[in-house]
């Protein structure tokens, strides 16, 4: 038989046409290293949710341990389910290599931090900058992302696969999809009443199922454009325009905006926390506080964009468009405005305005480790506005402050020596080095620095003041933060399931006496709407009413101060 035909036959039949075929005691069929990894992968890189899974009531029984049995055959099949689909000659080893690393660092955040893993969770990840990822990074990560990956990919990389022709592979990879969903329905079958009840009670659990959670949620955010037009920016607020109130003014308002970063409301003295976290603020009679304000995300990512928006949360997440935001209404009215960042960014929210970065700053008073403590700004302050406005500017000024603010687990690196009340604090990102009570007095240092600033700004402000200029600060985090309720930490959780503590947020007034009587608000009123629940929807509104900003899009009853104008 002539070569080329000998070959051909070869390729047909599926044998192996190599001049030295790899020893048939030690190759293996892709099959079994699709099994394989996917019984590792639901079982050691899926120990968070065990757990989770053995504390359910009636674990302890016979019912108990059945229902657990099917859920990780139910996980295990998943998994083969979505490496039959990779399981081809040249990717089924980079595959499941990713899927590994992909479970490992989620099953060390999911251990150290309590956290769980879906769509807002890795897009936070993804536009965390590298002093935010340096923060994260210890030897505990390192050891349980080797411990979980090392002895499955040493294995696998050591063992040759058995090759097959492309047909007869595809035909496996069916048979093996094919029964991997049937292992699945089966499963679900014999235990589905206590399968739908554990779901529907224990929300949290779908989230923790490793790696397939991360799956999905890559997937939810590369099918997002399908969903959402980016290709176009919707104008919002062409009508805005400059209230009456700016008529006869002599000079125009200056409002600072600041953003705080992973604040959360319980924490804060000015809010009836136990510890005198916030002195400063507290002893002031000229500001207003709401107690009961709720974030629209659990990260930044989420929180910062639909904060802005003219949406509220329940729009901006199932919007079809990008709109305009706040900002940009602003500077159409006729406002300067200027973003400084002492954080990762603004995701997107300033990108058409004049912003100012302190990333590069080496000021040796509050800079030190790539990392600049909040006070910077207000240092830079005074430089950045004389940029942005000239001389002898008459135009009215919005300046936002983004804080670094108490951004975890490095919460000891957001206070200064001289702004520690709370001793033994803990000073390690890793917080099983200590003790719950450690990383507290971390935690509310940082907002003890975040008092002293707020402070520090309204003093400037009231300078400002004393000169006729009517000035404004409000203050308002993203939102909050878990320190150990419940065994979780920091915060991004799925919204559906997070805590309380994640979502409420402080939201801090303060306005000058010039300010007050320029816009005919009442102060008193303000401070009497302390228990008042509302979200960040209401910032987009607050904000154009308080400086009188007239526009199609402003709503009266999303605005904090309609209640309390003369």
């Amino acid at each position: 038989m002539p070569l080329f035909l000998q070959r051909l036959w070869r390729l047909v039949s599926g044998r192996r046409a190599v001049a030295h075929p790899t020893h048939p005691s030690r190759d293996i069929h892709p099959a079994w290293v699709v099994v394989l990894a996917s019984a590792w992968l639901a079982t050691a890189c899926n120990v968070p949710l065990w757990r989770e899974v053995a504390a359910l009531p009636g674990q302890g029984t016979l019912r108990g341990w059945g229902f657990a049995l099917a859920f990780a055959v139910i996980v295990a099949a998943g998994n083969a389910a979505l490496l039959s689909v990779l399981a081809w000659r040249w990717t089924l080893k980079p595959a499941i290599t990713v899927l590994l690393l992909m479970a490992a660092f989620g099953a060390y955040f999911m251990l150290a931090y309590g956290i769980a893993i879906d769509a807002s969770m890795l897009v936070n990840v993804m536009q965390t900058d590298v002093k935010e990822a340096g923060d994260l990074l210890n030897w505990r990560m390192l050891a349980t992302v080797l411990a979980l990956t090392a002895p499955p990919l040493l294995w696998l990389y050591r063992r040759p696969v058995r090759r097959m022709h492309v047909f007869r592979h595809m035909a496996h990879n069916g048979m093996l999809l094919v029964g991997a969903i049937v292992v699945i329905v089966v499963c679900l079958l014999l235990v589905f009443q206590d399968f739908a009840s554990v779901m529907r009670n224990h929300t949290k659990l779908r989230y923790l199922i490793n790696p397939l959670n991360s799956v999905y949620a890559l997937g939810n955010i590369a099918t997002k454009p399908l969903r959402l037009d980016t290709s176009t920016l919707m104008p919002l607020g062409r009508d805005a325009q400059l209230g009456a109130s700016y008529a006869g003014q002599q000079k125009p308002p200056l409002l600072v905006l600041v953003l705080g970063e992973t604040g959360r409301s319980v924490n804060f003295g000015l809010n009836g926390y136990e510890r005198p976290t916030t002195p400063l603020l507290s002893a002031r009679t000229d500001l207003a506080t709401a107690r009961n304000a709720w974030s629209c995300g659990t990260s930044t990512a989420a929180s910062l964009p639909c904060m802005f928006s003219h949406l509220g949360k329940s729009g901006f997440e199932s919007r079809k468009n990008n709109y305009e935001n706040l900002l940009d209404v602003l500077k159409r009215a006729g406002f300067d405005v200027l973003w400084m960042d002492n954080q990762s960014g603004c995701k997107g929210v300033c990108d058409r305005i004049p912003s100012y970065s302190t990333a590069s700053l080496k000021n040796p008073l509050y800079c030190q480790g790539g990392e600049c403590l909040d006070n910077v700004m207000l240092e830079e302050l005074p430089a950045q506005l004389q940029r942005l406005q000239g001389k002898g500017t008459d135009r009215p000024t919005v300046v936002v402050l983004h804080q670094m603010g108490s951004h975890g687990p490095a919460y000891y690196r957001r206070s200064d020596a001289q702004t520690k009340p709370f001793a033994d604090e803990c000073a390690s990102n890793a917080f099983d080095k200590c003790q719950t009570e450690q990383i507290v007095n971390a935690y509310d240092n940082s907002i003890a620095y975040t008092d002293q600033f707020l402070a520090r700004t309204i003093q400037w402000l009231q300078g400002r003041a004393a000169t006729g200029q009517p000035t404004a600060m409000m203050y308002i985090s993203d939102h909050g933060e878990s320190l150990g309720e419940d065994g979780l930490y920091l915060h991004g959780m799925p919204y559906l399931i997070a805590p309380e503590v994640q979502k409420k947020v402080p939201w801090i007034t303060w306005l000058s006496p010039e300010f007050l009587q320029n816009r005919g608000i009442r102060m008193d009123c303000l401070q009497q709407q302390k228990d008042r629940a509302i979200t960040h929807d209401y910032l987009f509104h607050s904000v154009l009413g308080m400086l009188g900003v007239k526009t199609a899009v402003y709503r009266s009853d999303q605005d904090l101060f309609a209640a309390c104008r003369r």
